[in-house]
């Protein structure tokens, strides 16, 4: 059976604004049962393992779908979420890819978690896809290729755009921009219209720009896979 492995952040504090933030359950949701309904099986992983997360914007009725819906009636997703393994316990060599969800939490734990670092180069090293959406591609930032130079450089990628950072008003609460952050590093940053669906594939790195492009990611890092 096929095994990815879907790793959250647990960063949960929205910069100095005393705010909430965590994981977009549409993120987890929507590439959850792409998985699911296509016979692959799951694991949920976390910087610090347990119960992660779950930005409050997320779950509010004008961000809810039938996914999201779906995913809290389903103890058995529910479950796993509670209990997600910790990253430095668990190996590339257990899994057949790798998908990351986004909400801005990542961009404070995941961009710079050791763990989450050496999974992804370890994954491309082994010729296993990585899947990110919306600001998890700032999992990225400090990512290298083979070469030992940034894994983005060169490569074509989206993500959560400057003007839909703009657009929720995050833009001086973010540690770091998404699409600078990968134009920076030298990667060919590519987008669609602000909060459409959205997706890139280079090689075995897929990229979704937004909450929109999530299901569609999923797929793509399906399609890696057959």
């Amino acid at each position: 059976m096929t095994k990815i492995l879907v790793i959250l952040t647990s960063h949960d504090q929205l910069g100095n604004t005393g705010k909430k933030t965590g994981f977009w359950l549409e993120e987890l949701a929507a590439p959850y049962y792409a998985f699911v309904d296509a016979g692959v099986d799951v694991t949920l992983a976390s910087p610090k393992g347990g119960q992660p997360p779950l930005d409050p914007k997320s779950n509010e009725p004008d961000a809810q779908t039938d996914t999201t819906c779906r995913f809290e009636a389903d103890d058995t997703a529910m479950s796993a979420l509670a209990n997600t393994h910790k990253l430095s316990d668990v190996s590339v060599a257990d899994f057949d890819a790798i998908f990351y969800p986004g909400g801005h939490g990542p961009l404070w734990d995941l961009a710079n978690d050791p763990h989450s670092i050496a999974l992804i180069e370890d994954a491309l090293g082994a010729n296993k896809p990585v899947g990110l959406v919306c600001h998890a591609p700032g999992a990225l930032r400090d990512v290298k290729g083979a070469d030992g130079k940034p894994l983005v450089e060169g490569r074509t990628v989206t993500g959560f755009s400057n003007s839909e950072e703009e657009a929720v008003g995050l833009t001086e609460v973010v540690p770091f921009l998404v699409e600078d952050a990968l134009t920076g590093l030298g990667a060919h940053y590519s987008k669609g219209p602000d909060w459409g669906a959205h997706v890139q594939t280079d090689g075995l790195l897929v990229t979704g720009q937004n909450p929109a492009s999530s299901d569609a990611a999923a797929h793509a890092l399906l399609a890696l896979l057959d």
